[in-house]
């Protein structure tokens, strides 16, 4: 008799359409609206019991019933699967799967019942017709009160049943006031929707927090919004309060249903790296991508130990940002640090053996590699080498090279631990908590995981106290990429040659929550003041994956692999020692081995023509800690950073021994 369909935009915004058979009611009219709701012991030629059954039928049953009872008694039978499950343990994301009529429909959710419901609320709008088109309303989240009797004679008719109905004259079922109502009623079609009202069909009920209200200047102003949507946070910000919430459901909408903003940009999705400094999701997934399958071509050969990993950290280099000529440069694994009792006084072991120090100390390698390059005497060498000559003094990145760094895992310290989302779930309690935690410094635990707030009361730890059981301090992941994003990636050295080298993204897989990362970043900078020139108060561009990577549950392994560019295979190394996992020998990545790559650099690099020069004398050999030191720039700003951290009550960078670095190669 009649045929109900669904509009595709979404589950909630669900529109009853009616197509008539207009020859069996061509011979009948109406007089009034009134008819039509009267008692219908009148026949009136036996039309309005026929309309009446019709109005039974669609509402013959009280009881709502949700998508998985409706789909069973559209389909019974049906078999549902478990897909995957993803995120992290307190914050899983659940993906079922059923086929129906040959097509398989995927729903995901925070819980498997969740995820079962949604998937049956996508079968159940691919059906054209349904028995019970309020009970499928209610499924689909679009009437509030699907159960109403069609048949009462004082029932209001939901003025979506009438929206689609077709104007005729003579044999029209509804009268012309009812017609013109119904017209008045209907929303613009021209009109485009916000991302917010099309989230708001497809998940009703969502709320909108603000997270962070920041002053640029007198008439500027900066917020920050989130929404959580299946389990998920995401994150906008604009110069309103409006335009934040629009990007965060616009980020949610590519993310979990593929809707992406309109080519004509009519919604006003601006990004900028100053006011929200966000990764496209294309970009950021073919990095992650990239990654992977180099970690995978790279372990193929080794042990299944060796294969498993708990954290993962990968360099991408590009040109142009042309993803079509990217290279993995560097890689690593790891999560952990060694205790005291390994330090080493020549520089032979490697500290710090979390994936992210240790790929940035891969990079380091592949740096050293393109200055070798430039000085070749090959010019086809010269043309390879990512570094130019600048001003006679130094060198520098092509202009169209870039670094995006990813990491499996939110780095350790403030930006994990301190984020609004694992602290509490009721996100507007969050803007309280934004503001009560002062992105301070955290160090991590000695061979073990997870980080504690600095405590030590001067900035360097001694020797001897180290060595009679004082615990060796190492600090934070996220300490140290915003030492990064100030001072560069490229060290103290290796600024005797080349110009602060900076990361240009970076992509954040599990335990992301990129809006507060890039707050702690910012925090950090407030009171950096002016920098001599070359240097700058950067930002990568951030962004974390449209679905979160899976790891292996259970604690991390001992040991992690690292490797650059040009390598032939995966050095393996302890964690706990920082030795290579094999041999026991020095890693390729400890500080012997990168002062050694500098020393045979040094001599081309100090001469006049480069205007180079370090500190020491010609009969004396170099230590380690002056070649450090001698880079003068770079020790001011590292300074003038330090100091700001302290000045903003963020806490002290507390430095190791200084005999570690007090060491000279062998002649």
């Amino acid at each position: 008799l009649t045929n109900f369909s669904l509009s595709p935009l979404g589950t909630s915004s669900a529109e009853v359409k009616e197509n008539r058979n207009i020859d069996n009611l061509e011979d009948h009219s109406l007089g009034s609206t009134d008819s039509l709701f009267s008692p219908l012991e009148e026949d009136n030629n036996g039309r309005m019991c026929q309309l009446r059954l019709i109005y039974k039928k669609l509402s013959w049953s009280d009881a709502p019933k949700n998508a998985l009872v409706q789909l069973n008694e559209l389909k019974p039978g049906l078999q549902y699967r478990m897909v995957s499950q993803t995120g992290p343990v307190h914050a899983p994301v659940f993906s079922i799967a059923v086929e129906v009529n040959g097509l398989t429909f995927e729903g995901a959710g925070p819980t498997k019942k969740k995820a079962k419901m949604r998937a049956a609320e996508l079968a159940l709008k691919s059906f054209v017709q349904f028995p019970n088109a309020p009970q499928a309303h209610l499924a689909m989240g679009n009437i509030a009160n699907p159960s109403a009797d069609f048949t009462s004679d004082q029932a209001d008719f939901p003025d979506t049943l009438f929206k689609e109905f077709e104007s005729s004259s003579g044999g029209d079922l509804l009268s012309s006031e009812l017609s013109a109502k119904t017209r008045r009623d209907r929303p613009q079609a021209d009109a485009p929707k916000s991302p917010i009202a099309i989230l708001n069909e497809l998940r009703p009920g969502l709320r909108y927090a603000c997270l962070s209200e920041r002053a640029e200047g007198r008439r500027l102003r900066s917020f920050v919004m989130a929404v959580r949507v299946d389990g998920r946070i995401f994150e906008g910000c604009g110069r309103s309060k409006k335009l934040a919430k629009i990007q965060a459901a616009q980020c949610a909408l590519q993310s979990l249903f593929d809707i992406r903003a309109p080519p004509d940009g009519r919604v006003g999705l601006k990004h900028s790296r100053k006011t929200c400094p966000h990764l496209p999701q294309d970009f950021a997934d073919s990095v992650f991508h990239l990654v992977r399958e180099k970690y995978r071509s790279l372990v193929g050969g080794c042990s299944s130990a060796h294969a498993r990993h708990k954290s993962l950290a990968g360099i991408v280099m590009t040109r142009d940002l042309d993803l079509r000529r990217a290279q993995v440069v560097a890689l690593s694994s790891g999560t952990k640090c060694i205790s005291g009792e390994y330090l080493s006084d020549q520089g032979q072991v490697v500290n710090d053996c979390h994936a992210e120090v240790t790929a940035r100390r891969a990079l380091l390698r592949f740096l050293y590699s393109q200055l070798e390059l430039f000085l070749s005497k090959r010019m086809e060498d010269w043309e390879e080498s990512i570094f130019v000559r600048h001003k006679e003094s130094s060198f520098r990145l092509k202009d169209n090279v870039h670094f995006h760094m990813y990491i499996s895992t939110s780095p350790c310290g403030d930006g994990r631990i301190n984020s609004p989302y694992e602290i509490s779930n009721d996100l507007h309690s969050s803007r309280h908590l934004v503001r009560k935690q002062r992105s301070h410094l955290r160090t991590k635990i000695e061979s073990g995981e997870g980080t504690v707030p600095v405590r030590s009361r001067g900035p360097v730890q001694t020797w001897d106290g180290v060595l009679q059981g004082e615990q060796l301090i190492t600090m934070s992941c996220t300490d140290k990429i915003t030492r990064w994003n100030i001072l560069g990636l490229q060290g103290a050295l290796l600024s005797h040659f080349v110009e602060p080298v900076y990361l240009h993204s970076l992509t954040v897989g599990s335990l992301r929550h990129t809006g507060h990362l890039s707050r702690v970043l910012n925090q950090r900078q407030e009171r950096l003041g002016p920098l001599p020139p070359t240097y700058r108060r950067h930002q990568p561009l951030l962004s974390g994956l449209s679905s979160a990577e899976s790891h292996p549950p259970g604690k991390a392994l001992c040991m992690g692999v690292n490797w650059s560019l040009g390598d032939l295979q995966l050095e393996v190394v302890s964690t706990s020692t920082g030795r290579r996992r094999d041999s026991g020998t020095a890693s390729r990545l400890c500080k012997h081995a990168m002062f050694t790559r500098w020393s045979r650099l040094q001599p081309d690099f100090l001469s006049p023509q480069l205007g180079l020069h370090v500190a020491g004398s010609k009969d004396q050999q170099l230590m380690y800690s002056e070649a450090k030191m001698s880079a003068r720039l770079y020790q001011m700003v590292k300074q003038q950073w330090v100091r700001s951290l302290q000045d903003s009550g963020l806490g002290t960078w507390v430095r190791k021994p200084p005999e570690q670095e007090q060491f000279v190669l062998p002649i």
